[in-house]
């Protein structure tokens, strides 16, 4: 006979009837995770013992224009401070610019008087030295003397478009990047071509030109005798004026300046003057050949 399973004795427990619902409401109790939890019962505790996140920003903001004012105080309080040490630095520099300038100007005006006294002394050799007109001739070609008489006026000038360069062209070179400037060599030909066409005395912007004169490039000006001149250049040539004036402008250097008026915008000038004075050259050295005798050779 099968054997029957115990009876209880006591009666089952009743099951709630919320008991199907046991996930909702355990979803409903627990709605945050633990660590949610956590970190949130956290910030509360740090927000609950400070001040409140808006007022802290406010504070950090005002803390930071207070130290830039600060900062810029400071500054404004020290340049304050050297500004009068700056001033007197100046004024001192402007001071011995002044006297170093003053001084300058008394050197040149020694120098100056120096080479009149030169000059003097040389024309009165000169006069000393044989007939008058071996003398006057020798003075004349020397530069030693003033000269006046007819000639010609030859004016050169820059192009009016100078400053806005060539670019690649053949007579780019350094220190002249500008194809329509007049330059040294242009000159250089100018008073070869006026000596060979007959000049007696040549003279540029003022400057007596010597056999011992020349004229070269600094940069972009030009020095005659290491003395700088500016454009226009004015060149006065002592000579027969018309026949003078003829032969240059017929001459290869003649023709080579009106090239460059023609292909550059070099503008030129030439007149005909029936008065030209031209001042001795300075600090001119006269020298004499002298025949070499047998004892020099031997």
């Amino acid at each position: 006979m099968p054997q029957q399973p115990p009876v209880r004795s006591t009666p089952a427990r009743a099951s709630r009837p919320d008991a199907s619902m046991s996930l909702l409401t355990n979803v409903m109790d627990h709605s945050l995770d633990d660590g949610y939890a956590e970190a949130a019962a956290r910030r509360k505790a740090e927000d609950g013992g400070g001040l409140p996140r808006t007022l802290r920003a406010k504070l950090g903001l005002a803390a930071g224009l207070v130290l830039a004012a600060l900062v810029v105080t400071v500054g404004a309080a020290q340049a304050r401070v050297a500004a009068p040490v700056v001033a007197k630095e100046r004024e001192e520099l402007i001071d011995r610019i002044d006297r170093e300038t003053e001084a300058a100007d008394k050197l040149e005006s020694t120098v100056d008087k120096l080479r009149e006294d030169v000059s003097a002394r040389q024309q009165e050799a000169l006069k000393q030295s044989g007939g008058s007109g071996q003398t006057e001739l020798v003075g004349i070609l020397a530069g030693a003397v003033e000269v006046r008489g007819p000639g010609i006026k030859l004016v050169v000038d820059d192009a009016k478009e100078a400053t806005t360069g060539g670019g690649g062209d053949p007579r780019e070179t350094s220190g002249f990047s500008d194809t329509g400037r007049v330059r040294d060599r242009d000159l250089q030909r100018v008073v070869n071509g006026l000596w060979a066409s007959g000049a007696e005395a040549v003279s540029i912007n003022g400057q007596r030109l010597t056999a011992l004169s020349a004229i070269r490039a600094a940069g972009d000006a030009i020095l005659v005798d290491n003395k700088p001149l500016v454009p226009p250049y004015t060149v006065l040539a002592v000579g027969d004026g018309k026949n003078l004036s003829t032969r240059f402008q017929d001459s290869a250097d003649g023709l080579y300046l009106h090239a460059l008026q023609e292909n550059f915008g070099i503008r030129t000038a030439i007149s005909v003057e029936d008065d030209v004075r031209l001042p001795a050259a300075p600090s001119v050295i006269v020298r004499t050949a002298q025949p070499r005798t047998e004892k020099d050779a031997s």
